[in-house]
């Protein structure tokens, strides 16, 4: 009796997942549809592309895009950097900013800096190892390093949430400074003439320096013989308790004061809920203003008189400019004024 040899069963090499091939395979068509249908789909008839489909679900099929990259010298990657993850009001931007670049079938890398600009570096180099096809930084003060690896890079930059003449290239934002001062002048004209500007000022914090620094123009502006009043702080975190604190220091520095101006609505909403506990009549004995207009803001009691900024708007237009740097169209507006607006509420 004469043995036949068994060929031994091929398996597949752990770790390869189902091919294209097999996909093809399970739909009835050649690899070549199934490889346009995946990068092209609406050129695919569409009783094949639904075969396609059926058969990618069948098999639990996944795209391999890093071949597809390599082949394109694309990513379809994009690289967003914030200074922090807890302000919701950056998230707002980055959910924005993401909508547009997913519905042209981008996705998204996320790093922060936490104000730091030698983790800014870090964050740069390493993201822009991962090859993305542009990046979105919010801030448009960088480190001489940060902006020669920027640069270097040669792909699209959108800069976010400021203004400068001299953006790396495109560039989405609204002038702290202005803002600033238009509040000065409400509070003015309301009658107040001893104004505070308090803050957390972390090393790295540009917008906030830029408000406290529009605030001393604006108030040498209206009041030049007056003298300036600040009270900042670049040990306190930014959250709602510092607030407190601040409103605290600052009665203690300034008695006289009858109204003060924070740096953000996380700090203004702590002193408000502080100015509660304390019996401080607010507007009538101190008026207090914010900046962001986060949603806490209006639900506050006193509600809080702050600044609106239309982040939501940035993050749809820094969506735009980069999406177009990437296709490579030429931008009639490179840099976009997004404004801002008073919400002149009952605290100040």
């Amino acid at each position: 009796m004469t043995e036949i040899p068994v060929r031994a069963r091929k398996t597949r090499r752990k770790g390869t997942g189902v091919t294209m091939a097999e996909v093809a395979a399970t739909a009835g068509v050649s690899m070549q549809t199934v490889s346009r249908y995946l990068r092209f789909p609406e050129t695919v008839a569409a009783d094949t592309g639904q075969q396609i489909q059926e058969a990618i679900e069948k098999t639990h099929y996944v795209h391999n895009l890093a071949a597809s990259h390599l082949a394109s010298a694309r990513s379809n990657m994009v690289a967003a950097i914030i200074p922090t993850l807890s302000a919701s009001i950056f998230a707002e931007t980055i959910q924005h900013f993401s909508e547009v670049l997913h519905s042209a079938g981008y996705q998204i890398f996320l790093g922060y800096t936490d104000y730091r600009a030698d983790r800014e570096e870090e964050v740069i180099r390493s993201l822009l190892g991962r090859r993305p096809d542009g990046i979105f930084i919010i801030g448009t003060h960088h480190s001489r390093n940060s902006v020669a690896l920027l640069k270097r890079a040669r792909i699209p930059i959108v800069e976010g949430w400021d203004l400068t003449p001299k953006p790396l290239d495109r560039l989405v934002g609204f002038s702290n400074r202005a803002a600033i001062a238009e509040m000065v002048d409400h509070l003015a004209r309301s009658g107040r003439r001893q104004i505070v500007f308090s803050g957390v000022l972390r090393k790295g914090d540009s917008r906030a320096t830029e408000r406290r620094d529009g605030f001393v123009a604006a108030m040498t502006e209206r009041y030049p013989d007056e003298e300036i009043r600040l009270h900042v702080s670049t040990e306190l975190p930014l959250e709602m308790a510092s607030g407190a604190v601040l409103l605290r220091q600052t009665r203690e520095h300034y008695p006289d004061a009858d109204a003060i101006m924070f740096s953000s609505d996380v700090l203004a909403s702590g002193a408000l809920l502080e100015s509660a506990r304390l019996g401080i009549a607010v507007p009538h004995a101190l008026a207090m203003t914010g900046f962001g207009d986060f949603e806490l803001s209006k639900q506050l009691n006193p509600s809080l008189t702050t600044v609106f900024v239309p982040s939501d708007e940035i993050g749809r237009q820094a969506g735009r400019l980069l999406l177009e740097g990437m296709q490579g169209v030429v931008s009639e507006q490179k840099s976009v004024d997004v404004g801002f607006k008073l919400m002149i509420r009952e605290s100040g």
